[in-house]
């Protein structure tokens, strides 16, 4: 039996390429990730990102945690992606 990946397993919609605003709240510090690829379901919205979107995302985290600003607001990039 073969699984259909471009299907919701939530809600049976269909899977999309797209971005989302990625949302890092640190309690003291926020993180705001614009234009971060995922996939996101048509019908209910949920979103998935891939392994190395969340390798990218911790690293421009972790980035932001070193300026100490209480809102870091960036664009996502590729460019650190290995």
């Amino acid at each position: 039996m073969s699984k259909d990946k471009t299907k919701c397993p939530i809600c049976s919609g269909k899977k999309q390429a797209s971005t989302v605003t990625f949302t890092v709240d640190l309690g003291t510090n926020l993180v705001v990730i614009r234009n971060t690829p995922a996939t996101v379901c048509s019908l209910c919205g949920e979103e998935w990102i891939s392994d190395k979107v969340a390798e990218n995302i911790e690293t421009m985290v972790q980035e932001a945690k070193m300026k100490n600003r209480m809102i870091e607001v960036v664009n996502f990039s590729l460019e650190n992606v290995a």
